[in-house]
């Protein structure tokens, strides 16, 4: 006996009921696989800065990707060539250590980028920011608290410098990435890594913002002070960076 029309309706509406449902889980679940693969290649060059240090008379990698640097964790290349990108990546100073060239890139980085990981300013990095107060750290025997100190962050993109956060303000310097179900994810000090969701709308909406966009919004002398004004995230990213927030929070 064949389906009647309002039974076959009835079918495809339960159905669409369905896949409404599980296609929405499955993404979530995919996303959760991505950030999983993330969170171990965070990890993953962390251990490789560690070992970096221990040959190395404790000294830090410099976290400056600047082609004129030396001693490069990796070199940030002008080019927009993804063989060039390579090159840069394999000249690192942090490649002997992680050879594993899939380790330095979020599965849902750009397609064209070869490394979407930064490390923080004060982990070495560029130290003529005027973010960049106090000095960034040159050895692991001056980081106070390995397990609260960030070194490596998911930026989108490897830029030509360190990642820089505020220290004195409470401002966003850098974009801050929003990825993984709205968050990004860190790795620290003492080698382990973390996932950070967002609290604030605000935080989210720099985070989904195309970079260029995002660094011309946070550097409005106007309007930059709104994104980060009372900003939990902002606040817990800065403690990460610099150990401690340079300024009383207003919140």
């Amino acid at each position: 006996m064949g389906f009647t029309l309002i039974e076959l309706l009835v079918v495809i509406a339960i159905i669409a009921v369905l896949m409404a449902i599980i296609i929405p889980a499955l993404n979530r679940i995919r996303e959760q696989g991505k950030r999983t693969v993330c969170l171990n290649n965070v990890k993953q060059i962390s251990i490789a800065w560690n070992m970096y240090a221990d040959d190395n008379n404790d000294k830090l990698v410099v976290g400056n990707t600047h082609q004129g640097m030396d001693y490069c964790w990796v070199y940030w290349e002008r080019s927009l060539s993804e063989e060039d990108k390579m090159r840069g990546l394999e000249n690192g100073y942090l490649f002997p250590y992680c050879p594993n060239k899939k380790l330095y890139k979020c599965p849902t980085g750009i397609r064209s980028e070869v490394v979407t990981y930064a490390i923080v300013d004060n982990m070495n990095g560029h130290d003529a920011i005027e973010g960049a107060i106090p000095p960034p750290l040159k050895t692991r025997m001056q980081i106070r608290n390995p397990s609260m100190q960030i070194v490596f962050l998911d930026e989108g993109r490897l830029s030509p410098s360190s990642w820089i956060v505020y220290y004195y303000q409470e401002k966003w310097w850098d974009q801050i990435t929003a990825r993984h179900g709205d968050g990004t994810n860190f790795s620290f000090a003492d080698g382990h890594s973390e996932y950070w969701k967002w609290k604030d709308p605000r935080t989210v909406k720099i985070g989904r913002m195309d970079y260029t966009a995002a660094l011309t919004t946070l550097n409005l002398s106007l309007s930059d002070s709104y994104w980060g004004q009372d900003n939990p995230d902002l606040h817990r990213v800065q403690r990460g960076a610099w150990g401690k927030l340079g300024y009383i929070p207003s919140d």
